[in-house]
């Protein structure tokens, strides 16, 4: 018999990671080697065990899933992704993609939805819900350009969102010199940026923000 895939789950919901464990788990090809609660701790997973697949939540502490893509491929790029969300919208399809995920699957899909995205993904295809591919197929018929014209939530980097998130989730400077290895005053500098670029200038305004584009959950 081949020998099983490995793979590491990244969930911030207990239940529902551990519901995913189990499912994977049940299957005669698959073996999750490692569970994780925020997205920090997927990178450092993947780290340790250098699984066959990452499944991966987006909306998660510390550092968010897309961060969490990039500095997983970055270092692994032989590790498989699977992005598993709430999110429709073509920015977070796309971003996804961009950061080097194969496959985009929604949190709606019934088990089998999902044991075929981690099939293809292993076979070394990508993936994408079929409501995904309609959403993002429609976007290009109708000549919608809305993803080339730079917002101002576009303006920020990926330091700058990741820096946001953590404001969002309560994190104090400090707090987020450690969780993100940069100094004190470079956060400062972050979060000024931040505040000059959206013209917002107060922490609750930035949660809101934050909260708004779905780095922070309600």
């Amino acid at each position: 018999m081949a020998s099983k895939k490995t793979v590491v789950v990244a969930e911030d919901q207990t239940i529902v990671r551990k519901g995913l464990r189990s499912l994977l788990d049940s299957q005669e090809n698959l073996e999750v080697v490692a569970e994780a609660e925020d997205g920090l701790a997927a990178v450092r997973c993947v780290q340790q065990h250098h699984p066959a697949l990452l499944l991966l939540d987006l909306s998660m502490p510390k550092l968010g899933g897309i961060a969490a893509i990039k500095e997983v491929k970055s270092q692994y790029p032989e590790t498989k992704i699977l992005a598993l969300t709430v999110h429709k919208s073509d920015e977070y399809i796309l971003a996804v993609f961009e950061a080097g995920a194969e496959g985009y699957c929604l949190k709606d899909a019934d088990q089998d939805e999902l044991l075929n995205a981690i099939d293809h993904i292993l076979s070394g295809r990508t993936y994408l819900s079929p409501e995904v591919s309609e959403k993002v197929l429609e976007g290009y018929l109708e000549g919608r350009k809305t993803l080339k014209k730079r917002t101002t939530w576009q303006t920020l980097t990926q330091r700058e969102k990741e820096v946001l998130k953590l404001i969002g989730e309560g994190y104090k400077s400090k707090e987020i010199s450690d969780y993100l290895c940069i100094s004190w005053k470079t956060v400062e500098k972050h979060r000024a940026n931040i505040m000059q670029k959206l013209d917002l200038h107060s922490a609750s305004a930035l949660t809101a923000y934050a909260i708004e584009k779905g780095l922070v959950s309600k």
